[in-house]
């Protein structure tokens, strides 16, 4: 396979906005690994984006195993001779009351939302710095700025640390030409919100906590991920970009 577009590895991306962000990469010229702990879902995911094989291909991969992603930067490159982008997606994103949470579900939570992210930056920041080029991106969320409007305490918490997490590793890279930046949205119009979030309880949201009265379009999140990893965009780093209908301004 060719060596000379850009690559990049997208966690979380079987479904939802990873396969959105997945879709927009490979729009504007990427090589994609599509990467998630599903096995059998993300193959499927892989086949969809790209029935050739030849610009999208998928591989397991568990964020809570640092292992993981070193073994999925060595298919990354063994398939494409290099890694240019890493967008930390992948995350869990429970609903349950804030009395209910048992401090097992809590750990579990921040593990993979949190810990997953450092993991990745550990590991496709360093060999990103080796050669002096790279873009980590991550998906932090409205959630964390604010506490939280539909999602768990646990997860806010897990999401806000990202926004810290992101600004530690680009101080980090950021003279070795490596960025790191984060995307902060709202509500997202993709089917696993709509599925966790009771339907009138999302009208209530939409109509009276959304400025714009609409939840964020997963496109456009996947069009700014694609900006962020763009060469040019070398001077935008530590950044959270919030793209939540006016619910939080700063």
């Amino acid at each position: 396979m060719s060596a000379n577009k850009k690559v990049a590895l997208v966690t979380g991306a079987a479904q939802g906005l990873g396969y959105v962000i997945c879709e927009s990469l490979i729009k504007a010229g990427y090589s994609v690994v599509v990467s998630d702990i599903n096995e059998s879902m993300v193959a499927d995911a892989a086949k969809q984006l790209d029935p050739t094989g030849k610009v999208a291909v998928a591989t397991k991969l568990d964020v809570m195993n640092k292992q993981d992603f070193i073994a999925g930067l060595a298919f990354t490159t063994e398939t494409f001779g290099h890694c240019d982008v890493l967008v930390n997606n992948a995350a869990m994103t429970p609903t349950t009351a804030l009395m209910d949470i048992s401090p097992e579900e809590f750990s579990q939570v921040l593990d993979i939302n949190l810990r997953g992210n450092f993991l990745g930056s550990q590991v496709f920041g360093q060999y990103f710095a080796d050669k002096g080029f790279g873009r980590i991106i991550n998906l932090a969320s409205l959630a964390g700025q604010m506490g939280g409007t539909a999602s768990g305490a646990h997860y806010a918490a897990s999401k806000a640390g990202i926004t810290t997490l992101t600004k530690i590793f680009a101080r980090q890279f950021a003279e070795q030409g490596v960025t790191v930046n984060a995307i902060a949205p709202g509500p997202v119009d993709i089917p696993s919100v709509r599925e966790k979030v009771p339907a009138d309880k999302l009208e209530h949201i939409i109509n009276n906590m959304i400025p714009v009265k609409s939840m964020s379009n997963p496109e456009f999140i996947g069009s700014v991920v694609v900006m962020m990893a763009a060469e040019e965009a070398n001077t935008v780093t530590g950044a959270t970009w919030d793209i939540n209908g006016g619910i939080y301004m700063r």
